[in-house]
């Protein structure tokens, strides 16, 4: 499965840079011969940031004009802060030095949180690589449907790892929806938040696509849970609205609120789901570069992106390691990924009330 994200078709200045960045992605000659980049992940090793960085090293050493060797460093602390920090002060305008991370860098950034030393808006993008989510409850709920999950009466509970982190997106959409979900955080990973739905301890539970297509559709089809919805991925127009390619059968938030309102989704509620949903989904894996990396480099590591998705091997794998999503590339996603990290002053406020008020998050 694949799929690419575009950028926004309402935005000129968006389609001025993809242009021009297409232009010089036509005429890049940098190689990286001889020399080493050093891919940054800002957790422990074993992570799903860690595989999917050292699953993609050896096609970036494969298909990077020159062949350099990559190498992977595991730089953890303060929930990717710390990596993130260091990366900031020590990455140089070369290539050589790539932070790769998720939305637990992004969110923090968005948030404007007082540890947050890095720039994420101001650096420029290397690849990318999506995620998609599942949404799904136990079957003990009554719940059949989507149009039910929306109305339950019953409790529903929900096992979380923290409200700023990856989280936020799922929470965002039973805002969206106006579902009445208790949230207990406090887990230290999806696994033992998926282990707890199975042993009845929680009955509401998203994973992100390549866990729920290999650990979880399973019960999906013995009946013991219910898949309601995806998170949703990229329109042509950049919206998080369309159906995940990897589980095609399965409506996004979107499409569930039409069907269960009449209507489009709109408002704050809405403008923040689309902005933490893209930084969590849409730019899952984010590789990023020094703000003032040449244009010509940055071509560089998006012709690689082509030819890695073109590349069988990585077909084939990328099905059971990254869930089968096609690798984004910046000529594509720098513009909208710089947007998405910088919402409106509405749209941060109504984070920070909303995290604050109701998760206890403090700022």
């Amino acid at each position: 499965m694949t799929r690419h994200t575009k950028l926004s078709g309402s935005s000129a200045l968006a389609v001025s840079l993809m242009a021009l960045l297409g232009a010089n992605h036509a005429t890049a000659q940098h190689s990286f011969e001889g020399q080493t980049i050093e891919v940054v992940v800002p957790f422990a090793p074993g992570g799903a940031t860690d595989v999917a960085a050292r699953f993609l090293e050896r096609f970036l050493e494969r298909h990077l004009e020159g062949n350099p060797n990559v190498e992977v460093t595991n730089r953890g602390g303060g929930g990717s802060i710390l990596g993130a920090n260091w990366f900031q002060q020590n990455a140089r305008p070369d290539g050589q030095t790539v932070l790769f991370t998720t939305s637990s860098t992004a969110n923090p950034y968005v948030l404007g949180q007082p540890e947050v030393e890095y720039d994420l808006a101001a650096m420029r993008m290397a690849y990318g690589l999506p995620f998609g989510s599942v949404t799904y409850v136990a079957a003990n709920t009554g719940i059949e449907t989507p149009e039910d999950f929306v109305n339950a009466s019953g409790p529903l509970l929900y096992g979380g790892i923290a409200a700023a982190a990856s989280d936020l997106p799922t929470l965002l959409s039973f805002e969206v929806l106006g579902v009445d979900v208790r949230s207990v955080l406090g887990f230290t990973g999806r696994g033992p938040i998926r282990l707890a739905f199975e042993r009845g301890e929680t009955n509401v539970d998203f994973q992100f696509t390549p866990v729920y297509m290999t650990q979880v559709a399973s019960s999906v089809e013995d009946g013991s849970s219910v898949a309601l919805m995806t998170g949703g991925s990229m329109d042509e127009n950049g919206r998080l609205i369309a159906r995940d390619p990897a589980v095609p059968d399965l409506p996004s938030v979107y499409e569930v609120y039409v069907d269960v309102f009449g209507e489009e989704p709109s408002g704050v509620e809405w403008d923040a789901y689309q902005a933490m949903g893209a930084l969590t989904l849409a730019y899952g894996l984010t590789a990023y570069l020094h703000p003032d990396t040449p244009d010509e480099i940055v071509n560089a590591f998006a012709d690689a992106v082509a030819r890695i998705n073109e590349d069988p091997e990585f077909i084939e794998e990328g099905q059971q390691v990254v869930g089968g999503y096609a690798m984004t590339s910046p000529v594509d996603a720098e513009a909208a990924l710089r947007a998405a990290l910088q919402p409106s002053d509405e749209v941060r406020e109504y984070l920070i009330n909303l995290l604050t008020d109701k998760f206890d998050v403090q700022f």
